[in-house]
């Protein structure tokens, strides 16, 4: 498995002008790493949704780059979602699935038959481009620029480590973050929408 901070770490650097939307326990963290978050949308409080929400961004923008770092717990709330995509093709979308293999948000029960589970080979079978599974960090990081270097639609399975939230969610450390409202106005202002 591997620490989802050396994810971002990686991803950061082969980035480029795509735009980033991170989702779930593990996505938070991306903001520590993110040189360009004028190009960062975060939508968070929307599990299970976020997939179809970037799926609308990479139709919508098709000269942007896209890339989603989407959770399993978010993906198996909207699986059929993986269909959609494939069915849509969005040569942009770069779906990178974060897979701690449990719930961490909810104190880290574990996700049923999370050690067989092929999402790269579900997304594939959907209808993906191209898919790929990590769980070391070496292997991606040697061939992630290529993969972001290629056409999409690609799919990117990760094993992260798992970052688990046991206390109370009010009482949970608050992590400094724009709100939905303000990553929208600056992505808007960063592509030219502004208008109307």
């Amino acid at each position: 498995m591997i620490c989802a901070a050396d994810v971002f770490r990686v991803l950061q650097t082969h980035r480029g002008n795509a735009m980033v939307i991170p989702t779930g326990t593990s996505g938070r963290h991306w903001r520590d790493f993110s040189t360009n978050e004028t190009r960062d949308l975060t939508l968070g409080g929307a599990m299970g949704q976020t997939t179809a929400a970037v799926l609308g961004a990479a139709l919508g923008l098709p000269q942007e780059q896209v890339v989603l770092f989407d959770a399993k717990g978010a993906l198996l709330m909207n699986l059929g979602i993986l269909a959609t995509i494939a069915d849509k093709q969005p040569p942009n979308f770069y779906h990178f699935l974060l897979d701690n293999e449990c719930y961490a948000t909810t104190g880290g029960k574990p996700v049923p038959n999370a050690k067989n589970i092929n999402y790269a080979g579900m997304a594939k079978e959907a209808g993906y481009t191209a898919a790929y599974r990590f769980d070391d960090l070496e292997t991606f990081e040697t061939q992630v620029g290529h993969i972001l270097s290629e056409p999409g639609l690609v799919f990117i399975a990760i094993k992260v480590i798992p970052e688990v939230e046991n206390e109370p969610s009010g009482r949970r450390q608050r992590r400094p973050a724009r709100s939905r409202a303000e990553t929208i106005r600056a992505l808007r202002e960063d592509l030219g929408l502004t208008g109307g």
